[in-house]
């Protein structure tokens, strides 16, 4: 698991450490690391000696690591030039260092650049770039298309603390953070922009007290999570999960939603719905009922997909959430919460995990999730008392306590009718097999990530791809 932390946080532990060092330690032990980092790339594309490294320099310190780094380059041969964007700002001891080792200053960027180091802004700014470093930034990209951009601490432009993208923003290779990862790094659209993101241990571990802002599962959590049949196993043992999901007019969410559940953890599938002729037919080891009162005992439900939202629908969601089992509400179930009818039935006990993409999220909220979704997802959870999987490139897992989580496997090919039918049947099964709700819905979420990207491999996906992709994915992970 990694975690990220707000700035306020990093600043205060930054504070604490920087009392007990001598001063300028933190800044040269974060230089070392990026003037490694640039170095290694350098190394691909020849070598560092003779190569061209084009510094982009703001204000402040993270300008300063930039050319404590550049001079660090410049010692081993390169050709390090620095545009000082603000020159009467510019960090003075890392610029006199830089200039000792035989880097320059220009005013503007030379015709070659074989690295390109983004500079100008760290974790204290605000805003997109402005507008001369946004022409900077472009002008750059456009003339050297090929250059690796590497950014220091954060690509400059984006907003740190909710990885939102207010304005122009550097676009980077390969991203060198210092000390621990930033919200920036793993969620919003602001991750995408980090490119690679290499973190660089300044020795803030100790000092770095406050709760993470955001958690980053990775396979060793999923797989330690993951429930397992053992020798004494049998299908009840192992769980039964409901899905009440699809109807008449879509029995589709209904084979997707069952699929997706089959792929799961559980031994056992119950159906309820009228779509449980199609639902049979592709799947016989499935028992299904026409109602969520007939269908049998269950240890979680999944409701929604598909369900359609007249009367019928209204009676059986009602129905999940009268039992004192934990219950996933997808789709259809959320526009039934809507007009607020069912607001009594959400007063439960028992585990409640919704998964709202964000038109779905606007309704229920009564806004859009805004350029902070974690903020977002994190009210809406404590608001309904439910963990809250808000869709997205970036998923995000919120829990009404506060806790979230950053779902690091997205890909664009999940972005296809039915996936996320398949996402909630894989998410009951695990609910069923008595996963906690906030960690089935991280597993879910990285698991159905995974399968979307192997689906993509062969060209455009489809859910029912997603689908088949599942056990594969699971096969390799376990």
């Amino acid at each position: 698991m990694r975690q990220a932390w707000r700035v306020a946080d990093v600043r205060s532990a930054e504070k604490a450490l920087m009392a007990t060092l001598p001063d300028g330690t933190l800044m040269q032990r974060a230089a070392a690391g990026l003037a490694r980092r640039c170095a290694l790339l350098l190394q691909e594309r020849g070598g560092v000696y003779g190569s061209t490294v084009v510094l982009l320099i703001g204000s402040g310190d993270n300008g300063g690591d930039a050319l404590y780094a550049g001079a660090r380059l410049a010692a081993r041969g390169a050709a390090v030039r620095a545009v000082l964007l603000q020159p009467d700002r510019a960090h003075p001891a890392g610029l006199a260092t830089l200039r000792r080792a035989g880097g320059r200053t220009v005013a503007e960027p030379p015709a070659r650049a074989d690295l390109i180091v983004d500079g100008i802004v760290g974790i204290g700014a605000s805003g997109g770039l402005r507008p001369d470093a946004a022409a900077l930034v472009a002008g750059l990209r456009r003339r050297h298309p090929g250059t690796p951009v590497v950014a220091v601490d954060v690509p400059s432009g984006v907003a740190v603390d909710t990885g939102d993208v207010p304005g122009d923003a550097v676009h980077a290779d390969v991203t060198v953070t210092f000390g621990c990862l930033k919200p920036a790094h793993v969620v919003g659209p602001a991750a995408a922009l980090a490119g690679h993101v290499e973190l660089v241990d300044i020795g803030l571990g100790a000092t770095l007290r406050a709760s993470a802002a955001v958690r980053v599962p990775d396979a060793s959590d999923i797989v330690s999570w993951w429930p397992r049949p053992g020798a004494a196993s049998d299908k009840y043992t192992r769980g039964v999960v409901g899905v009440a999901t699809g109807s008449a007019t879509y029995p589709g969410a209904a084979v997707l939603s069952v699929t997706g559940a089959l792929a799961g953890p559980t031994g056992m599938v119950r159906y309820a719905g009228s779509a449980d002729r199609e639902v049979l037919r592709q799947h016989p080891s499935v028992v299904a009922a026409k109602r969520v009162a007939d269908a049998g005992r269950v240890q979680a439900w999944v409701c929604g997909s598909g369900l359609g939202t007249d009367d019928d629908a209204r009676t059986e969601l009602r129905s999940v959430l009268a039992t004192s089992l934990p219950v996933l509400l997808d789709a259809d179930a959320l526009t039934l919460l809507v007009d607020g009818q069912h607001a009594t039935d959400l007063r439960r006990d028992a585990p409640l995990v919704i998964t709202p993409h964000d038109r779905e999220f606007a309704r229920l909220a009564g806004e859009a999730p805004g350029a902070d979704r974690v903020g977002a997802a994190c009210r809406l959870a404590a608001w309904i008392n439910a963990v809250v999987l808000l869709k997205g490139d970036r998923t995000i897992v919120a829990t009404p306590s506060g806790e979230v989580w950053a779902n690091p496997t997205g890909s664009a090919d999940l972005a296809t009718a039915g996936s996320g039918d398949v996402l909630a049947g894989l998410l009951g099964s695990l609910l069923a097999a008595g996963v906690p709700a906030e960690r089935a819905a991280v597993a879910a979420a990285y698991v159905h990530g995974l399968a979307g990207r192997r689906a993509g491999l062969d060209g455009p996906a489809t859910s029912a791809d997603v689908a088949a992709a599942l056990r594969p994915v699971l096969a390799d992970l376990l």
